[in-house]
């Protein structure tokens, strides 16, 4: 078990994080420095409108999320999968115990937070880093990832899509009590980004990823967790109002569109809490909207053929593109993992499926693969017509109607020919060299 700020100062002992001491402002400069930052993960110490530090770029690649969570890189698609299958409950404590109720607010004023503005574009400050947990009295808990524009010191307007949210909101006849986190644990972030089904509740994903506490919030049925730094106890109100435009995965403009408003009651907060701050289209936001495909992916490849990893990669904004790592045992493998590939990530437009012998995170190598061992002809899966994404600017704009291809970059199992495999090199340490 481990909470966000340990991760944050074990980082800053070993360098990789950066500390920001002058100050900063939350309009447009704070996202300026996340962005000019890359992956380096950066905590904020003075912001200029607020008493409250930020932090961000925290898990900016696979490599931090690896990190955290104790395992190697390539064991995380594996690690989420088991934690898919086989979900456990988190250990619920008393309010007293719970880090996250240290202290309480009962006139909130979210100005008073370091909510950034990140580009000139954008429809206001935004909190993308926010986890809606709501509780239906059949389906139980659902927590899901939600940006939401600050529209006044006690109000947020969200983004909802015509999901599992939506649904809980409709039975509830309109207006539903939830709580946003910020500052979650990335067992909870990233199992709340998995696509599961309504009754699967994802932080029983999140707590075989990692075992972490949780807490019933005070005034409310709905259990937080414990060692989280923010939550705000809201309701979401039958209330509209426009929202966006906001910076999607693409790094291009979402639209404006009608959206429900959430009345905040009060926020809880940690002593001295750190504010976990997404920057719209940065790294950090695609590993945690793409990652968590990965094992959507892994499950449904593996049920055809021997899958032996994902890749969402980030040229493709960590949401459309794909890499499958297969096992080929017979010639049409890699077109079996083509269909169940776009089965496991609907939005999903283009897939390379390629050899075990390929890194599938080099894009060389997988380049490589397709060069020498894909041909259009037999070896190319076109699909037209299908429903695509709406993160994607080229799809219809109505229909999000879209063109996905497959393509098959595996070497057939018996060579006519030249030879598929790559030569060998005796290993050295090039250190003893040079």
């Amino acid at each position: 078990m481990k909470s966000l700020r340990e991760f944050v100062h074990e980082l800053e002992k070993e360098g990789t994080l950066k500390r920001v001491k002058k100050p900063v402002s939350l309009k447009y400069e704070l996202a300026a420095v996340l962005h000019k930052a890359g992956e380096t993960p950066v905590l904020f110490d003075k912001v200029v409108e607020s008493e409250i530090p930020a932090v961000g770029n925290i898990f900016a690649n696979k490599t931090l999320v690896a990190k955290y969570l104790n395992v190697g890189r390539d064991e995380l698609v594996k690690a989420l999968a088991t934690a898919i299958s086989h979900p456990s409950n988190p250990i619920e404590i008393l309010p007293a115990e719970a880090p996250v109720l240290q202290n309480v607010i009962e006139n909130p004023d979210l100005t008073k937070f370091p909510i950034p503005l990140h580009a000139e574009k954008d429809g206001g400050p935004y909190i993308a880093s926010g986890i809606v947990v709501a509780h239906d009295p059949e389906y139980g808990r659902n927590s899901s990832f939600h940006r939401m524009m600050l529209i006044d010191k006690d109000k947020l307007v969200i983004r909802i899509l015509p999901r599992h949210l939506n649904e809980y909101i409709e039975r509830a006849g309109g207006t539903l009590r939830v709580a946003v986190v910020i500052g979650s644990p990335i067992n909870v972030l990233l199992a709340s980004a998995i696509s599961v089904d309504i009754k699967d509740d994802e932080f029983k994903i999140a707590n075989t990823l990692m075992p972490f506490n949780t807490v019933q919030l005070p005034h409310s049925n709905i259990s937080v967790p414990a060692d989280a730094e923010i939550v705000l106890d809201a309701t979401i109100t039958n209330e509209m109002h426009d929202e966006g435009p906001f910076i999607d995965l693409t790094e291009t403009y979402d639209i404006v569109r009608q959206q429900r408003v959430m009345k905040v009651h009060r926020i809880y907060h940690r002593d001295s809490p750190l504010f976990h701050t997404l920057l719209p289209g940065g790294f950090e936001h695609k590993i945690l909207m793409g990652m968590p495909r990965e094992p959507t992916i892994f499950l449904e490849v593996n049920k055809v053929v021997e899958c032996k990893g994902v890749n969402i990669t980030p040229g493709g904004c960590s949401w459309l593109h794909g890499v499958v790592s297969i096992k080929k045992k017979s010639e049409d493998d890699g077109k079996k993992a083509i269909e169940a590939a776009f089965k496991g990530h609907h939005s999903m437009k283009h897939v390379v499926i390629v050899d075990d012998d390929i890194d599938i995170y080099n894009p060389n190598e997988v380049e490589w693969a397709i060069a020498t061992r894909f041909q259009a002809d037999k070896d190319l899966i076109i699909k037209l017509k299908e429903k695509g994404s709406s993160l994607d600017p080229s799809a219809d704009p109505n229909t999000y109607i879209t063109t996905k291809v497959g393509v098959d970059a595996t070497k057939p199992l018996v060579a006519h020919g030249k030879n598929f495999e790559k030569a060998k090199f005796m290993d050295i340490n090039i250190d003893d060299y040079i």
